[in-house]
């Protein structure tokens, strides 16, 4: 089953759901500056060029696992946003991956005090504003 979704709004192109996904995906790896054959060699060889480039094509439709890869391999955008079940786009500032990096690292505990800290400071920039 091909789904379609809307590109540039009214008046814009139709393109299938596994078309925006690869157009996802090279965005964020042209954000990157990477190569097809270095975003191969950041999955460890897990995901060849040749299948990279598949799904920039639109020819494959990549799993929940490849996006997951794919979206470790770069940094800058979660397996979500490729798989278009997102549609947060990119964390572009250093700051913002340096914390996503240390909460993947994080354990359970680090992760609660982590989220807890978000909670609270949010809640104090909501009340400034």
């Amino acid at each position: 089953m091909q789904t379609n979704v809307s590109a540039g709004g009214a008046g814009g192109s139709v393109r299938t759901l596994t078309e925006e996904i690869g157009s996802r995906l090279r965005e964020a790896r042209k954000v990157r500056g990477l190569s097809l054959s270095q975003l191969s060699a950041c999955t460890n060889g897990a995901l060849s060029k040749s299948r990279i480039s598949n799904y920039e094509q639109g020819l494959r439709r990549m799993g929940v696992e490849e996006a997951r890869m794919l979206s470790e391999a770069l940094g800058t955008v979660s397996g979500a946003y490729l798989l278009c079940l997102d549609e947060d786009a990119f964390l572009n500032d250093a700051e913002e991956r340096l914390l996503l990096d240390y909460f993947r690292r994080a354990d359970m505990r680090g992760r609660a005090a982590i989220l807890s800290l978000a909670q609270v400071e949010g809640g104090r920039s909501k009340a400034a504003s």
